[in-house]
């Protein structure tokens, strides 16, 4: 989708600005055609020789550099691109946006390009927080400007979290793809609302143990990805992954089954509901309050209670139940037999069943071959990386909104 797309990247001066080195390198590797400002505080924590070496092109930093300025370079700067991309965005920053200010070389030219402006916000939590800096988001906003993050987490300052950090270089990657994402006609959700889950749950045994499955969420964050893609609005609820957030999703992040199924009924109503998470189907009766240490007596033992069904629960629901219920069977042998059983006994209107054993590499891997197990029958696909299985999902969804039959 990016390549040869031209993308003006604006470093602004945070520690953050180490990201901007990998973004840069993201961003060559689909393709995408790339000139970098970097701001006289961006010199403070990353070299022009570093960003140009990576960026494999002249990095800007002056306003006045005789060198670029002879034909008006800030002008060119600021038209010759398809898209500018200021990570990180600094407090500062946003402030000479938002105020129309024109002092150095990033600001001219963000105040004198007419392209589409997505800003990566980067600052320690009390200046996000700050009313000067909300005032500013807000009024860029209002403006047209677009956001990636910030994130909530750990800052560089000891002791210091919450929502601050700037998005990781894949997330405005993907940010980056969805204003570039195709019009509103071939985007067939368009107006939809999909909800979907993803990841493994974990099922407290004590503060430090858990009962938990494989799944590592690929798939789920692909579907929610690829709904994105398709003009859905999407809420993605998801246990504890090691994968960036989808730009564009409205995230919840749970641990438990439990959690899991208070997040899907307070997003309802939706027109989808995709439930690819792997949700722990027992759960501990009474999790300890401390560690539970090893003594003579043995092996601990345990009173395991079965956990909600999430899926069943909001099929057979009489209200606000999604117009399309979709879950997910991951077996390890008689594959479809399973799936077809647990399509009729969980109420849902398809099933996407695989098998996950281990020889087959799915579980946690980057590829997936499924069967899409409906009232009409079933469909083998062929195995295809999990994105292809998402993009393939939403156009059969697509259809079946559309009217086909199911």
């Amino acid at each position: 989708m990016l390549k040869d797309k031209r993308i003006l990247l604006v470093i602004g001066g945070g520690i953050a600005a180490y990201k901007s080195l990998d973004l840069i390198r993201r961003l060559r590797e689909r393709g995408a055609k790339l000139r970098v400002v970097l701001t006289k505080a961006g010199h403070e924590f990353v070299t022009p020789l570093s960003v140009s070496a990576i960026a494999g092109e002249q990095v800007f930093t002056d306003l006045f550099d005789t060198r670029s300025e002879f034909d008006v370079g800030h002008i060119r700067l600021a038209r010759d691109t398809d898209i500018v991309v200021v990570a990180p965005a600094t407090a500062d920053l946003m402030a000479k946006i938002a105020g129309g200010h024109a002092d150095d070389l990033a600001s001219t030219v963000l105040l004198a390009t007419d392209k589409p402006i997505l800003l990566a916000p980067a600052m320690n939590p009390r200046m996000w927080d700050n009313k000067a800096t909300q005032r500013n988001a807000t009024q860029l906003g209002a403006d047209g400007l677009r956001f990636v993050g910030p994130n909530e987490g750990e800052m560089a300052e000891s002791g210091e979290g919450g929502v601050g950090r700037m998005a990781e270089p894949l997330e405005i990657v993907a940010a980056i793809e969805g204003l570039f994402a195709k019009p509103a006609a071939s985007r067939p959700l368009a107006g939809k609302h999909v909800l979907v889950t993803s990841g493994p749950t974990h099922e407290p045994i004590d503060p430090v143990r858990y009962i938990a499955n494989r799944s590592s969420g690929k798939q789920g964050h692909a579907i929610a990805a690829a709904a994105l893609s398709a003009g859905a609005d999407v809420t993605l609820i998801s246990g504890p992954v090691h994968l960036p957030d989808p730009a564009g999703a409205r995230m919840i992040k749970v641990e438990t089954a439990r959690e899991m199924l208070q997040a899907v009924e307070k997003s309802l109503p939706a027109d989808v509901a995709i439930f690819a998470a792997a949700v722990a189907d027992w759960s501990v009766a009474k999790p300890a309050a401390q560690k539970t240490k090893k003594d003579k007596s043995g092996a601990p033992q345990f009173s395991l209670v079965e956990n909600p069904d999430i899926l069943a629960t909001i099929a057979r629901r009489n209200a606000e139940r999604p117009g399309l219920v979709i879950g997910f069977a991951a077996e390890t042998e008689n594959v479809i037999e399973h799936a077809k059983e647990k399509l009729r006994r969980k109420g849902c209107d398809w099933i996407v069943a695989n098998d996950v054993s281990p020889q087959t590499g799915v579980m946690g891997g980057d590829r997936n071959a499924i069967h899409l197990v409906t009232g009409k029958g079933v469909e083998s696909w062929p195995q295809q990386t999990k994105t292809q299985v998402a993009q393939a999902l939403m156009a059969r969804i697509a259809t079946a909104l559309a009217g086909a039959p199911r």
